[in-house]
């Protein structure tokens, strides 16, 4: 079997958190998977453990803040693995900080990474499927895409861009007729080392909002989103709760959040006065997929399988009405 004949995945962000839980979800004999971001010793330990698992590893250290890194590691991974069939968006920054403390240089960092990270990842992407009328790119989005929260500015308002520019490219490949599909999953808070390196000018650590998921949940919800046209996935009761708080009571959560968002994002313990963040840098070391949540964190939610089934759950919902009603008219035949 030639290489062309492989699997060819691409993850971004796949050294720790999330990204390194989809590597793991991915992995499997004759997998060929290209490893993106900037701390090579997690990427390393990352292509461990897919030659570990039957698979071909491609290390690729670079900023996905820079397109012509980016398109030039497209480029080679078309080369040495094959055409590429799929590409996962997972790599971000962030910083918790109130807007008015946090610097120009900062908010435009985050941006440049949570956004135009992913619009350079897709453009990647889709310059190589669009002409062979194949493959799928999964944006990797947040409750927050919906709902910004307090400290959390820039975060939020590129995961709202990135909804945005969903809706935008999906319409042009579907007017165009193109089999290559874009997808997005909409995660709630995670269990990733994100929470001891992530900027924050806070006098306590940073820690998720309400109790978080695992990373191995948001990993089973962006392999699935890779092979089924699904347009979005939203993952978890919690995402959906802020969503649907934010439609029906915007100006309501607004105040609610005032309230509690400040101290709900942030842990007992004080901020290290040593503490490394990996806004400009990685932070040395692997880190794998977990962060120090794991005595809290959700393993499974049930939300996840009714997105999957909501078709047999329809249709199920809907021959037990019709059922009901032929039942209650036989009765009134009576």
């Amino acid at each position: 079997m030639t290489k062309s004949n492989h699997e060819v995945v691409v993850i971004t962000g796949a050294s720790a958190g999330v990204g390194r839980a989809v590597v793991r979800e991915f992995a499997r004999p004759g997998i060929k998977i290209a490893l993106i971001a900037r701390g090579l010793d997690g990427l390393e330990a990352a292509a461990r453990e897919v030659r570990e698992a039957g698979g071909e590893a491609l290390v690729l250290p670079l900023d996905v803040a820079d397109f012509g890194a980016v398109d030039a590691a497209a480029e080679r991974i078309e080369r040495e693995l094959g055409a590429i069939d799929i590409w996962v968006n997972v790599a971000f920054a962030g910083v918790l900080s109130r807007f008015v403390d946090m610097s120009m240089a900062d908010y435009e960092r985050v941006t440049r990474v949570t956004y135009l990270g992913q619009v350079h990842g897709t453009k990647a992407a889709l310059q190589r499927m669009v002409p062979r009328n194949r493959g799928s790119v999964v944006l990797v989005g947040s409750a927050l895409a919906y709902r910004g929260i307090p400290l959390q500015s820039a975060y939020s308002g590129a995961k709202h861009a990135i909804q945005g520019f969903h809706d935008a490219i999906r319409s042009e490949l579907l007017h165009d007729g193109s089999n290559v599909h874009v997808s997005m999953v909409q995660l709630p808070g995670v269990n990733t080392p994100q929470f001891d390196w992530i900027k924050t000018d806070l006098p306590k650590k940073p820690r998720p909002a309400s109790p978080p998921y695992q990373p191995e949940v948001a990993a089973r919800a962006i392999h699935w989103a890779a092979r089924h046209r699904r347009k979005s996935i939203k993952l978890g009761w919690p995402s959906l709760e802020a969503i649907w708080g934010d439609r029906l009571a915007s100006p309501l959560l607004d105040r609610y959040l005032a309230r509690t968002a400040f101290s709900g994002q942030q842990d007992k313990e004080p901020v290290s006065p040593d503490r490394q963040n990996n806004l400009y840098e990685p932070v040395p070391g692997d880190h794998g997929a977990h962060g120090r949540f794991d005595e809290t964190a959700r393993s499974w939610t049930s939300q996840f399988w009714v997105t999957r089934h909501r078709l047999a759950i329809g249709a199920g919902l809907a021959l037990t009405g019709l059922g009901a009603l032929t039942a209650m008219l036989r009765d009134r035949r009576k």
